[in-house]
């Protein structure tokens, strides 16, 4: 059954409960994709062991798509951020303050703990991969911060860089297992300050680390109430409560962190081992006994966590969010879930019974809908109800209404005007303000143009001299967004400044006659190739300067002993460039105009010169023009003789190299160069390249015709012997 990604994860999906029948069919059609993807996974049951958990992506795309168009129109995928924090320095991730910012090679930035911890596979501004294709956090490249914007978070909001410095020492320790250590730290640090939610939850995950379950999901519901658009703090509590075995209200909030966030990736991974997990046929074997299928006492029974919770799960305080559209959504694996569920129910309240004597799972009695709503209005609701921090470092409610003043606030927003100093947005190479700011893969920022300046030298870090080769190779100098935001913000009228300066030096760069560049190295002609390798620092600089500009041109000489290049040349125009890993390239260039030098000059290593072009001399009186058709015929027909007598070695590789020899044109004066084949000829021919030099300076058909016929005698004379 064929089933289209592109169409679940379209953002024109149409809007769930519509009005009239378009809703009616939208609805329809959802449902009946979400069908068509079950149908699909459950189908390949049949064909054999799955493959893995991946093979279900289709499925969890589908899912997503329904649970976030059953939550209504307008709580896409972008909400999971909004108003996370207002302050300039914002991770693109989570939303919250950019602590230890690292930019990754889109451009953009993330927080260091976002990309440590593998939130996300693909960037949420631009959906470019954040880690290698298959790759891991190991085999992905180390994450350095960005030097300038750590200095200037460090300056503007000491106060949430030290939160964030705490924050990183709890992580090591949840990291290490130390769980009772990492509590005792959370609790103290939320004594010196409670609004700090990241606080609350390292806390729950030393809850959980612990195996208080109970005590992790109140702390994480308070996050939820007060930022209930978070994606994280879903995944957090879903991890908790699959934990815990409550594998069904896991996946509602896998699925619910989904939909504020679709490319959250441990969500997503958890959501297909879920579904896995319930759907494998070894798995079903092992662990459901028919009896358990049609027992309806036993389908509705939920998991217990222990002595302190005997609760059915979904008193557990799910917000209304997490529940939304539950039955919908999951109609057609449901049963299977609950079949799982109930399996796995079993085998835990057994082992539960032996260790706490407990007896209350099989005797509990059922509860109607009515009887369930009203339980569930009795219990403690955390979307209502906020939590205060005892001294002992847990949670204790307070009544509805009263007033604690603790609901979270951001400390951060604006910049003082007396600490933005434009010496803090300066490139260390050109000392000047960044213009198209790049941050390397090592940290640090420059000019995009005073960087690749460097890298034509050596392929490593101006400042740190770390190796650059695997930067340089991709060639992806992505503009840092937040530095060139915050440049753009604050320091609009030197921005202003530096962008009137760059634009004189490109128009200056973009001169055809004055101080035009110059490659010296070899004779080219008007229309005829000259590829080109491109491997001196200055010659680099030259080409993606003539590439930047949009001119595409520059002059061709040949070397001179007193004047270091030649009087005359012949303009090239670039067709292609092909960059090679080390930074050389192999430029694909063809001939353009001739041209005189007037005056020579240099720039950043490279000659330039003040050109005139050159045009041929047409012949007016008709009588002349008719002597110069005969002549012209007579020349290329003497020509074609020459090269049909080559050697078929020489003529192949000329063939090869040049191309073949261009026909014979009408009218020998419409070009301002003449005719194409004199200057393919001129190419192939083996002539000293100061006769050649000779010939290219002419500005009369005839006299060139009559200096190739000479050559052409020469040789042919040669070809007899």
């Amino acid at each position: 059954m064929a089933f289209s990604p592109v169409a679940v994860g379209s953002d024109a999906s149409p809007e769930p409960g519509g009005g009239g029948r378009l809703g009616e069919e939208a609805d329809a059609e959802r449902r009946g994709r979400l069908k068509e993807a079950a149908g699909s996974s459950l189908a390949s049951l049949c064909l054999g062991p799955l493959a893995g958990p991946r093979r279900f992506g289709t499925l969890v795309e589908c899912l997503v798509l329904n649970y976030r168009l059953r939550q209504g129109p307008g709580r896409g995928r972008e909400r999971g951020v909004e108003s996370a924090a207002e302050g300039p320095l914002r991770c693109c991730g989570c939303g919250r303050f950019l602590s230890e910012p690292v930019t990754v090679p889109c451009g953009h930035t993330y927080c260091r703990r976002c990309l440590r911890r593998e939130l996300r596979a693909r960037c949420r501004r631009c959906r470019d991969r954040l880690l290698p294709a298959g790759g891991t956090g190991s085999a992905a490249a180390p994450l350095r911060t960005s030097v300038v914007l750590s200095q200037l978070a460090e300056k503007w909001f000491p106060r949430e860089c030290e939160r964030a410095r705490v924050g990183g020492r709890l992580e090591e320790l949840l990291a290490h297992g130390r769980y009772r250590e990492a509590l005792g730290a959370a609790g103290q640090a939320l004594r010196a300050d409670s609004n700090n939610l990241m606080l609350r939850i390292y806390r729950a995950e030393s809850y959980a680390g612990l195996q208080e379950y109970k005590t992790a999901i109140e702390d994480l519901n308070f996050v939820i109430s007060k930022m209930p658009n978070w994606p994280e703090v879903y995944f957090r509590k879903g991890k908790v409560l699959h934990d815990s075995g409550f594998v069904g209200d896991a996946l509602q909030l896998f699925l619910q962190c989904l939909a504020l966030d679709e490319d959250f990736l441990p969500a997503k991974i958890e959501v297909e081992k879920t579904l896995h997990d319930v759907l494998s046929p070894e798995k079903i074997g092992e662990n459901l006994k028919e009896s358990a299928w049609n027992s309806s006492h036993t389908r509705n029974k939920s998991f217990v966590l222990g002595s302190e919770m005997t609760e059915p799960c979904c008193n557990l305080q799910l917000c209304p969010e997490q529940s939304l559209g539950r039955s919908e959504v999951l109609e057609p694996v449901i049963g299977s879930l609950n079949r799982a569920q109930s399996a796995h129910a079993l085998n835990s309240t057994k082992a539960l019974a032996k260790e706490d004597g407990l007896k209350r799972v099989s005797s509990e009695p059922l509860l109607s809908g009515q009887e369930k709503g009203a339980l569930l209005k009795r219990k403690l609701s955390f979307s209502e109800q906020d939590t205060i921090v005892c001294e002992d470092g847990r949670n204790k409610h307070k009544k509805q209404g009263e007033n604690t003043n603790r609901d979270m606030k951001l400390s951060y927003g604006t910049v003082p005007g007396n600490l933005i100093d434009v010496s803090d947005f300066e490139c260390s190479l050109c000392m000047r303000l960044f213009f198209e700011p790049v941050t390397t893969p090592c940290g640090h920022t420059f000019c995009k143009g005073c960087l690749e300046r460097c890298l034509d030298h050596a392929p490593q870090c101006p400042l740190c001299k770390e190796s650059l080769k695997e930067y340089l190779a991709s060639r992806k100098y992505s503009i840092t967004e937040l530095l060139e935001e915050l440049i753009m913000k604050y320091l609009s009228d030197e921005l202003y400044e530096r962008k009137r300066i760059h634009a004189e030096e490109t128009a200056e760069h973009s001169n055809l006659t004055k101080n035009v560049p110059m490659f010296v190295c070899t004779m080219a002609y008007p229309t005829v190739p000259c590829p080109l390798h491109v491997f001196e620092p200055r010659y680099r600089l030259m080409i993606r300067r003539s590439m930047e500009t949009g001119t595409k041109q520059f002059g061709m000489c040949i070397s001179d002993s007193q004047h270091g290049f030649a009087d005359y040349g012949c303009m090239l125009q670039i067709r292609n460039v092909h960059f090679l890993p080390d930074g050389r390239s192999v430029v694909d260039t063809v001939g353009g105009k001739r041209f005189r030098v007037l005056q020579r000059g240099m720039k950043d290593g490279y000659c330039t010169a003040d050109i005139e072009y050159l045009e041929d001399v047409k012949a007016a009186d008709e009588e002349e023009l008719k002597k110069l058709r005969e002549l012209h015929n007579f020349v290329y027909s003497q020509a074609c003789n020459w090269f049909q007598n080559l050697r078929n070695k020489f003529r192949t590789q000329i063939l090869q190299h040049f191309g073949p020899m261009p026909d014979r044109e009408e009218n020998i004066q419409a070009m301002p160069n003449g005719p194409a084949w004199c200057w393919w000829l001129l190419a192939v021919l083996p002539v000293d390249p100061r006769y050649q030099l000779s010939v290219l300076s002419m500005m009369s058909l005839k006299d060139r015709l009559i200096k190739i016929q000479h050559i052409l005698t020469y040789f042919s004379r040669d070809q007899s012997k």
